[in-house]
């Protein structure tokens, strides 16, 4: 790819990634800034906390597909390098979107998958079916993203993905884990919230205030 079209692929993935999804619906539906309660970010677990499953799960499937998008569109102007450029552009804007004014955004986990989905189906599949077993056994999201993201790696390598495509899992969980330091803090001090699944007409619980410091 020439250098322009480099640019040009990688504005559009952070473009695709900037959707703020989690920051749009958990609006909608509880008209809550879900920047100002639990863990502070977008992503689909802190809106699970507080708009529910149905809106969550709206929102995990809608950053996996931008990031899912965002790749193809790579993929097709520039093949292999294109996908993975792009992957970076989405995981960037999705951790400080252009819709929110470059703001705190979420800690790229589902979109991360989405681009690998593109990359190497197999192996995201593959972290998607494990994220939800480590979720249902220890009920912490943070423990099911971070192994999710250390698996993902060895994962791509062993379904056949470019050293290039591993480079780009290898970078996407370092930042993952970087930006779950405050979770990691949390469970080494047992403080860390586990998820439990409301029974249907249960009352849902007040959003805490938001715990994650670090903003800008």
């Amino acid at each position: 790819m020439s250098l322009l079209t480099t640019a040009l692929v990688g504005l559009s993935g952070y473009v695709l990634g900037s959707l703020a999804w989690g920051y749009w619906l958990a609006r909608i539906v509880t008209g809550t800034d879900i920047r100002r309660v639990g863990s502070a970010n977008t992503g689909a677990a802190n809106v699970w906390r507080v708009a529910g499953f149905k809106t969550a799960f709206a929102v995990a499937l809608l950053d996996i597909g931008k990031g899912s998008l965002a790749a193809a569109v790579g993929l097709v102007v520039g093949g292999g390098t294109g996908a993975v450029v792009a992957g970076i552009g989405a995981l960037i804007g999705h951790w400080r979107p252009l819709f929110l004014r470059f703001r705190r955004g979420g800690k790229i986990v589902a979109t991360t998958v989405g681009v690998a989905l593109v990359m190497a189906p197999l192996a995201s599949l593959a972290v998607a079916v494990l994220w939800w077993l480590v979720l249902l056994s220890t009920r912490y999201t943070s423990v099911a993203s971070i192994t999710g993201a250390i698996a993902l790696p060895p994962l791509v390598y062993v379904f056949g993905g470019s050293w290039a495509e591993v480079l780009f899992t290898v970078g996407a969980a370092v930042a993952i884990l970087a930006l779950h330091q405050a979770n990691i803090r949390r469970l080494m001090h047992g403080t860390e919230n586990r998820f439990t699944i409301r029974r249907p007409g249960a009352p849902r619980r007040a959003p805490t205030p938001a715990r994650d410091s670090g903003r800008p």
